[in-house]
């Protein structure tokens, strides 16, 4: 038996799909385990172009055995999903190197690839215990929620979700939403912080033909745009004190009237509002209505800010990790431990949303096929080694969190937050600067 025999039938032993292509995207070699992945015989294969072999949705756009032959490089463990001869869909974990001529030119490139079913099979089931659709979570916090989320979405009650900016209380709106009996309705989400005081009433409730000067056409608000949906309040603490009337008629009676209409309109819709403002401090002050506050409080669910759930952060920087990842072709795999360290010690003032746009950044500046500590934001690896070096102590970080509830809960009222923490008001405003609270209002 010659040496390119003996060649082939090593490789026809190997429990692990191996082909070649030439420069033209041709396949030259196919073993034995690629014809049983793929359910296409070596005569079919060897000839054609992988692509028209393999399938996938990376063969036109991201193809990593095109990239590893452009680059001279080899790319290992890189998870693809392949279309078999059956048109099944089946994951693969792959590694492709480049093809060299016994001059060192190169002629084209080798890919190995594994059947990944199993193991993709095995990590959905762990995967979707911590999974409430769109929310994402495994501490027993967020757990619990996921409990009240099934039980609520059944319903049609008002639900008002509080949490701080970049908890993701939209996510877990829609969440509720999607598994409720009005999922195949619209979802609308009206953002009450962005739009400008003198549109809010007609975009939510819509105008009349000559309501006012611009309005040559009658417009149906948002309201009626959700018919047999969910409408989304979100911020609903910053909608101004003469609609809230207006919205507590539809909670009520089902019904409003657009701008500039003597006739009203009937609307099905289920309302779901968030905030991060203290609803109760701000009626208070005459600047909440009571009857609204009550009317959409029939269930309360606070999420928790991700300081109070840190085991969460390696499994939400994974989930960002593999979204941006695919998004932007790299081959990013994982977060090493010194990273991890760093992302597991931080304060995270703007939640999820920040730890999502501190893996963003790592994702893109990360050369190799993990994150680094010199990948993570510089602003962040500051804040740590300030940290670490004594310039804020675990014990402060505990008290700035006590501090930061404490004055959300008064409604940032210093005298108040400093009564409640039995410290002086000066002692207050020293701790407030050295964490960087902003003042939110005048005690």
């Amino acid at each position: 038996m010659d040496s390119d025999a003996l060649y082939v039938k090593l490789l026809d032993s190997i429990a692990v799909g191996i082909f070649t292509v030439n420069l033209n995207w041709e396949i030259t070699f196919f073993n034995r385990e690629a014809e049983k992945i793929t359910g296409f015989t070596k005569k079919e294969a060897v000839g054609s172009k992988c692509y028209e072999i393999f399938r996938t949705d990376l063969c036109h756009k991201g193809c990593h055995l095109k990239r590893a032959i452009r680059s001279k490089t080899k790319i290992v463990k890189v998870r693809n999903i392949i279309l078999t001869k059956g048109n099944k869909e089946t994951p693969v974990d792959i590694t492709v190197s480049i093809l060299r001529n016994d001059k060192g030119r190169i002629i084209g490139g080798i890919e190995s690839f594994l059947d990944d079913s199993v193991r993709v099979s095995l990590e959905k089931e762990v995967y979707k215990s911590y999974v409430f659709d769109d929310v994402i979570g495994r501490d027993e916090k967020i757990l619990g929620l996921f409990d009240i989320f099934s039980c609520m979405a059944r319903t049609d009650t008002q639900i008002l979700i509080v949490g701080e900016t970049g908890t993701g209380k939209d996510i877990f709106a829609r969440a509720i939403h999607n598994m409720s009996p009005r999922s195949k309705k619209p979802f609308v989400k009206v953002n009450c912080a962005a739009l400008p005081a003198n549109l809010i009433e007609s975009e939510l409730f819509g105008y009349k033909k000559g309501a006012f000067t611009d309005a040559k056409n009658d417009k149906p608000g948002r309201f009626q745009s959700a018919e047999g949906g969910t409408v989304l309040l979100d911020e609903i603490g910053d909608l101004p004190i003469d609609l809230q009337a207006k919205l507590l008629e539809v909670l009520d009676e089902k019904m409003f009237y657009p701008l500039g209409s003597a006739k009203p309109v009937k609307v099905d819709v289920r309302i779901i509002a968030t905030t991060n403002k203290d609803l109760q401090h701000m009626m208070k002050n005459g600047l909440f209505r009571g009857d609204l506050y009550y009317r959409l409080n029939a269930v309360e669910i606070k999420i928790p800010p991700l300081r109070e759930r840190v085991v969460d952060i390696p499994l939400l920087a994974d989930h960002f990790l593999r979204q941006y990842s695919n998004g932007l072709d790299k081959n990013v795999q994982r977060v090493n431990p010194g990273a991890m360290k760093i992302l597991l010690g931080y304060y995270y003032p703007g939640n999820v949303r920040e730890l999502k746009h501190i893996i963003e950044h790592a994702v893109i500046v990360c050369n190799g096929d993990e994150i680094g500590t010199d990948d993570l934001p510089l602003s962040l690896r500051k804040q740590i080694s300030h940290t670490m070096a004594g310039g804020v102590k675990q014990t402060d970080d505990l008290e700035g969190s006590e501090i930061l509830d404490a004055l959300r809960s008064h409604g940032w009222n210093r005298g108040k937050a400093a009564k409640a923490l039995k410290i002086n008001r000066t002692t207050l405003w020293r701790r407030m600067r050295k964490f960087g609270f902003q003042h939110k209002s005048v005690a």
